[in-house]
């Protein structure tokens, strides 16, 4: 039997009553008949209270104040869970990553840029090599491939492409690492490339990065004065004195160009028969003009450093280490001994320049 024991108050005629081991709850009366009821009859009802019992019946008051406690204890507990499901959320969920304010790069974020598929910009400089792209040239030499390969030098290694339209280009790849004054080397290559002399070799574009370092120059078919005065006799081409003197007076007027018609005037640092290349009438251009400085290998080098090849270095320059004009005219005065004897300017059996001080 269930329910409250309160509704048997009205059963007046009640003389006998035992409602023992039932599901009844409630306050037991003590009015009417109830009082005379053995407390045996209200046993095993967890839900009665009453004098019988030994104990009061908890006020509505505080019965009230219990069920508010347990809501709010149950609110707390519920309200604490959803905040531990929304911290989980937040950490869990995808998100952006905050702006930084900070623009320093550090050099992992330079290597990550420097190495992604965005192939090196080609600076055109002259309308030859005009609608090409650095992919072109990769292409048409595939990759700078060794059979391509057509001289080397102190500073770089010397590559033939021919272009689109037909005509061939020398590309020289720098050993040198990346410029650290980019800006500084791409204004130099500019003024060199607007440089235009009939005795110079003319800059047609560049391509600066971390890939390769290439200055494109235009094509000499004869190769350099070095190549046709030192060649193996079997390869060596025969230059009859009218040859020489064109080639002398040709590589001076390039070389008084730079000096007296540049601004700023241009000293060159490493005249040598190696710079003097030849086109297919064997006319003198000289080549690295202007750059001798900028792809210097050794980070270490101070402007102090003397730059040259031993046999032309001026022995002023070398002793003083102060660089004008004059060294660039001894270097040349050196390439003319070339000229008239054949000889290198230094190797086992002789040195040009004693050659001529021991001269009496």
């Amino acid at each position: 039997m269930t329910g409250d024991v309160s509704s048997l108050t009205n059963c007046f005629s009640l003389n006998v009553l035992n409602i023992s081991y039932n599901n009844l709850a409630g306050v037991v009366p003590t009015d009417n008949n109830f009082s005379r009821f053995s407390p045996d009859s209200f046993l095993g009802n967890p839900g009665l209270c009453g004098s019988w019992r030994g104990s009061s019946c908890p006020s509505s008051s505080h019965a009230k104040r219990f069920s508010v406690s347990r809501a709010v204890i149950l609110g707390i507990a519920i309200g604490g869970f959803a905040i531990l499901l929304l911290i989980l959320a937040a950490a869990c969920w995808p998100h952006s990553p905050a702006v930084s304010t900070d623009f320093s790069v550090s050099k992992q974020e330079i290597h990550a840029v420097l190495s992604s598929n965005v192939p090196p910009k080609l600076v055109i400089l002259h309308m030859n090599m005009a609608l090409h792209v650095y992919d072109d040239i990769m292409r048409m030499t595939e990759n700078l491939s060794e059979k391509y390969i057509i001289g080397y030098g102190a500073s770089s290694t010397v590559y033939k492409c021919v272009l689109k339209n037909c005509k061939p280009v020398a590309i020289k790849k720098l050993y040198a690492h990346y410029p650290q004054s980019v800006k500084e080397f791409e204004t130099e290559l500019e003024t060199i490339g607007s440089i235009k002399h009939r005795n110079l070799v003319s800059l047609q574009a560049y391509s600066l990065s971390p890939a390769g370092n290439l200055l494109f120059y235009e094509y000499m078919e004869s190769g350099s004065l070095w190549d046709v005065l030192h060649a193996p006799s079997s390869k060596k081409t025969k230059l009859d004195w009218e040859a020489r003197l064109q080639i002398a007076l040709g590589t001076a007027q390039g070389l008084a160009y730079l000096h007296h018609d540049c601004s700023p005037r241009i000293i060159h640092r490493d005249v040598k028969s190696k710079n003097i290349l030849l086109d297919k009438d064997y006319v003198a251009h000289l080549a690295d003009f202007g750059i001798a400085k900028s792809v210097c290998i050794s980070k270490t080098h101070t402007s102090t450093y003397v730059m040259g090849t031993i046999g032309y270095i001026d022995p002023e320059y070398a002793r003083t280490s102060r660089l004008n004009e004059k060294s660039d005219v001894y270097s040349y005065g050196i390439v003319l001994l070339e000229l008239l004897t054949g000889k290198k300017p230094v190797d086992n059996e002789c040195n040009l320049h004693h050659l001529v001080t021991n001269f009496h």
